[in-house]
């Protein structure tokens, strides 16, 4: 296995798993949810969820030592793809050209009933 990634920055794993793995060259960031690492506290409306999420990931690409210009894949999932328009405008905010490969799907309930989760693949500075 790789490398594990830690920060105090992002939400604790509420489960056994790792905010993220280094393996070679990439870091697999798991998938976060719009928890406030600070309070653990959900973040309301999906505007804000999705803003907490790109925050959490954030925080883990720093401690790996990359950012979201590195990441290479992004999956989102929703719980209403009727959130797609907003979610995709924030998401898009935090990214420049040449945007990362990305999949997006519906679900049927995610965590703590989060209305967003995301996790990426980035490749290493």
């Amino acid at each position: 296995m790789g490398k594990a990634i830690y920060t105090n920055k992002a939400p604790e794993a509420i489960g056994p798993y790792s905010q993220a793995v280094q393996a070679g060259d990439f870091v697999y960031v798991s998938g976060q949810i719009p928890l406030d690492p600070e309070s653990g506290e959900m973040a309301k409306g999906v505007e804000q969820q999705t803003e907490q999420v790109l925050k959490n990931l954030q925080a883990i690409l720093t401690e790996a030592g990359t950012d979201f210009s590195h990441v290479v894949k992004f999956t989102i999932y929703l719980t209403s793809m009727d959130n797609f328009q907003v979610v995709n405008e924030i998401y898009g905010s935090y990214l420049r050209e040449p945007y990362p490969a990305r999949a997006t799907l519906e679900v049927s309930r995610l965590p703590k009933d989060a209305q967003v989760e995301m996790d990426v693949v980035a490749y290493l500075k």
